[in-house]
């Protein structure tokens, strides 16, 4: 079996279990990270004993997001196009959920942040911990949210509840989440209850869940990609912002930043 660098990756009754594991960082994901996920992705997809997948992670948070050590997104030291960085590491993750074959369940034990929220949102089915904070955190730093963030929460919140999530950095909780729509079950376990679910999954035809998947992602995301799209460029131009730069400063030294509209 193929062994990864940022995840472990084993496969039990069926389901292919994909764990993130950078506890050290809050599973924040480098570009090894989101190689990795996509690459284990694609080995479940092309296993026939292998009916679903399990997302999950180590420690005391699901994913932060990006890591903002890695010198792709490092304003500090210069100017950096976070388009390209969404248009070659983050869309491409995304894009790599959705587009699995086999039906991929968020287990969700900690926090989720930043562009780790689109990737706990982008699994077809989440189960998450009491609890749980789900945070955007992108204005709070002079970005955006992306990773197709922009068109998962205005369509679960609507346009107004999303604008006020997005820009006040206020975390909704597990609870909160439920009743939004967005997780399917709360669950003191949500590793051991996610596995279950994958249980009952397996139990059905393959090709069944596979083409139930594609409909119901088709009836209700056909525009994600023009979304995907429009949040690279726009990040892209917020990537180049003295305010970019000015957030990630203030973050990695624990101060409020003094943000100029520049």
């Amino acid at each position: 079996m193929k062994t990864f660098e940022t995840i472990k990756f084993e496969i039990k009754n069926m389901t292919a279990i994909i764990t993130i594991n950078r506890p050290q960082v809050y599973n924040a994901l480098n570009i090894q990270g989101k190689l990795d996920i996509i690459s284990a992705i694609r080995e479940a997809n092309k296993d026939t004993n292998v009916r679903s997948i399990v997302l999950a992670a180590e420690g005391k948070a699901f994913c932060s997001g990006q890591d903002l050590n890695d010198r792709t997104v490092d304003a500090t030291q210069g100017p950096v196009d976070i388009g390209h960085t969404l248009e070659t590491e983050w869309n491409p993750l995304i894009e790599a959920i959705k587009g699995s074959d086999k039906l991929i369940i968020a287990a969700i034990q900690g926090v989720c942040a930043g562009a780790g929220l689109s990737v706990a949102l982008a699994a077809d089915m989440k189960i998450a911990a009491p609890g749980v904070r789900f945070i955007s955190g992108f204005s709070q730093i002079g970005l955006a949210p992306d990773a197709g963030m922009s068109f998962m929460l205005v369509r679960q919140l609507g346009y107004t509840k999303a604008l006020e999530f997005a820009l006040l950095g206020k975390p909704l909780l597990s609870e909160d989440m439920l009743g939004y729509n967005f997780i399917n079950r709360i669950a003191e376990n949500p590793l051991e209850t996610a596995l279950d679910l994958a249980g009952e999954i397996n139990n059905l035809a393959p090709l069944s869940v596979k083409m139930v998947k594609k409909n119901f992602q088709y009836a209700n995301e056909k525009e994600l990609g023009e979304v995907l799209n429009r949040e690279k460029y726009v990040q892209r131009f917020l990537g180049f912002s003295q305010d970019y730069k000015e957030g990630v400063s203030a973050f990695m030294e624990k101060r409020k930043p003094q943000f100029k509209g520049q």
